[in-house]
């Protein structure tokens, strides 16, 4: 399934026009990689449980690196129906045949992604946790929008502590889907599921499982289904911070 449709399939649910959407999981790649020896890795995960999208994140590697990266990894992942998306780089993901690009606040503006990707393949926008950014970021064309950092995270420097207030906030409002990230596994996810959250994008949590990736998904996917079955969270007061946040503040990416 094309990553576009995911994207509206999800706001068709939460619109009601089908059944309640199940939380799924959103995979970042590590930080660094082989891309012919992780391609059997990526496919060992993708094969055990409930895997929406890939996003390939390599900040510090190099244009040539991050294409051969692309060509190797997006075709296990879309031969399998889940998109695989680049990050920061719209132009990159266009001239690799990436289903998308997710832009930070620091990245390429969410317009001028949009522009570059066309009206057909996937943007999401980092939002922290700033309901000014997500409501942005709709207007300029995103297809989702990505809350967080709600737990403490090494992948990266996290300025910004959101809490599932925000999710439950969207969910509730917006049908367009919204992702949770930062420092999640499947010990802690539950709140996020139970707030509202339409994916729940990890990194240590897969790749760092004792039980190898493909345990780590199928701890996420057994976590995400325990917690959908305790139902929907009771209404959440918004932190001061998902409140205040201004354009200024929430400049950083």
């Amino acid at each position: 399934m094309p990553a576009q449709d995911k994207a509206n399939d999800t706001a068709n649910d939460k619109a009601g026009r089908g059944d309640a959407p199940r939380c799924r999981i959103y995979l970042i790649t590590p930080p660094a990689l082989d891309p012919r020896g992780f391609r059997d890795t990526l496919a060992r995960a993708l094969d055990a449980g409930d895997v929406a999208a890939v996003q390939l994140r390599l900040k510090d590697a190099a244009d040539d690196a991050v294409r051969r990266a692309a060509e190797a990894l997006a075709p296990v992942a879309q031969s399998r129906g889940v998109a695989f998306l680049m990050n920061d780089r719209p132009d990159l993901a266009v001239a690799t045949g990436c289903d998308g690009c997710h832009v930070g606040q620091q990245d390429t503006p969410a317009r001028e992604a949009r522009r570059i990707l066309g009206p057909e393949r996937t943007l999401g926008v980092t939002c922290h946790a700033s309901r000014h950014l997500a409501l942005e970021a709709g207007e300029d064309g995103a297809d989702y929008v990505a809350f967080g950092a709600f737990f403490p995270t090494t992948t990266k420097e996290a300025r910004h502590r959101a809490t599932p207030a925000i999710l439950q906030w969207w969910s509730e409002l917006m049908e367009l889907p919204c992702v949770a990230i930062g420092g999640i596994t499947a010990a802690n996810c539950a709140p996020l599921v139970r707030a509202g959250a339409d994916f729940l994008a990890v990194v240590s949590a897969v790749w760092d499982h004792p039980d190898g990736p493909d345990g780590g998904v199928r701890a996420l996917d057994a976590a995400i289904a325990a917690a959908a079955a305790l139902g929907p969270l009771p209404p959440l007061d918004l932190d001061p911070e998902e409140t205040t946040h201004d354009a200024a503040e929430d400049s950083s990416g």
